[in-house]
């Protein structure tokens, strides 16, 4: 552990790090004590560094919210999420209601629970389409929203919290697919925090779709934007939207969700091979036709089926899945889309979904 009253590279005292050792034993912290341990000696840390009240009430504030949302999530952890996300002030009668309605209706009929920040608008009537059973809220206190909406305000399955970036990490960090609504700037800053965690590498790989209503133009000015005036000063890239499914039908939104999973399954770094594990073995011809589709994206070698290397056999990390293990440029992580894409339309990949594994949270 390190030094209280320097930045992090030294230990702390060895008087500290016994009370913080004797805490641990006292309260029966058998499991990831590494990790309490050191959340622990952070805040010994900030004790030293003479840290303000009130940044001390934030981290405090915080850590309680994150450890309440955990513990609301923890038991739906196998259980696959989409997070739907849209502007409060949507009426009832509006189109795009009806059209959030219908999507989290179909995936929940496909066994996914949906996720939403609780309030009204777009966010009740995924709700109202999923059933309180297959909701989830993760709502914000502001001063004009006392209270979350009718379908999850006295349900477990509900937390409210003080501050965004908490909330915002919620939404995105157990949720395997993710729909857009049209809606204002808190929409907005959602979906572009997805394409930022996506364009940067920081979120693993998940499908992400931007619905409209039939005819509806809002997502087509979005990418008009981008096009337009960021791509055409360099700020993004040219494919930084291929990963974006825009679509104004509600049956092609579901299917890109669920068919994500079709055949991939996850991933994992180990050192600088990506190892893509899938849930049918591809064959030769297969191989070879994503090294000829893909091989711009390596930094060296070539795509390569492989048992689980060292680590995942240590840590025993889905060690019966068939892999694809590859040295993956990573100034070129947004073709992991369309790789993913390919291996998910391979002939040897299985004919339907499966529910998809635990990704790894947003760092």
């Amino acid at each position: 552990m390190s030094d209280p009253t320097t930045p992090a590279t030294d230990e702390l005292s060895d008087e500290v790090a016994a009370k913080v050792r004797e805490l641990l034993d006292a309260t029966g912290v058998e499991a990831n004590r590494d990790q309490i341990g050191e959340i622990l000696a952070t805040a010994v840390r900030l004790a030293h560094d003479g840290t303000d009240r009130l940044d001390l009430k934030i981290t405090s504030s915080a850590l309680a919210e994150m450890r309440n949302a955990f513990r609301i999530f923890a038991p739906f952890h196998d259980v696959p999420k989409v997070t739907i996300f849209g502007s409060a002030r949507t009426r009832t009668d509006d189109p795009l209601y009806a059209q959030a309605h219908e999507a989290a209706r179909a995936l929940a009929d496909q066994g996914w629970m949906v996720v939403t920040g609780a309030g009204p608008g777009i966010m009740q009537a995924a709700m109202e389409g999923a059933g309180a059973d297959r909701s989830i809220g993760v709502s914000i206190r502001l001063p004009f929203e006392t209270r979350a909406n009718d379908v999850i305000h006295d349900d477990p399955k509900h937390v409210s919290m003080k501050y965004f970036f908490t909330r915002k990490l919620m939404l995105v960090k157990e949720s395997r697919g993710f729909l857009s609504v049209p809606g204002g700037f808190g929409t907005l800053d959602e979906t572009f925090e997805l394409l930022t965690l996506q364009q940067t590498g920081k979120a693993e790989p998940t499908p992400i779709v931007l619905l409209d209503v039939p005819g509806g133009t809002f997502w087509q000015g979005f990418q008009r934007f981008v096009d337009e005036q960021l791509v055409s000063i360099g700020v993004v890239s040219p494919d930084d939207l291929d990963r974006v499914l825009i679509t104004d039908s509600v049956d092609a939104a579901v299917a890109e969700i669920v068919g994500f999973w079709r055949n991939y399954d996850s991933l994992r770094w180990v050192g600088k091979r990506l190892v893509l594990r899938l849930r049918a073995e591809p064959t030769d011809a297969e191989v070879g036709a994503l090294n000829e589709q893909f091989g711009d994206l390596l930094v060296e070698g070539r795509i390569e089926r492989s048992g689980p290397l060292g680590p995942e056999r240590s840590s025993h990390d889905q060690e019966h899945l068939p892999r694809l293990v590859l040295s993956l440029d990573q100034h070129r992580v947004g073709g992991l889309h369309r790789l993913i894409r390919a291996v998910n339309a391979l002939g040897s990949a299985p004919d339907a979904p499966a529910p998809p594994a635990e990704v790894a949270h947003p760092t």
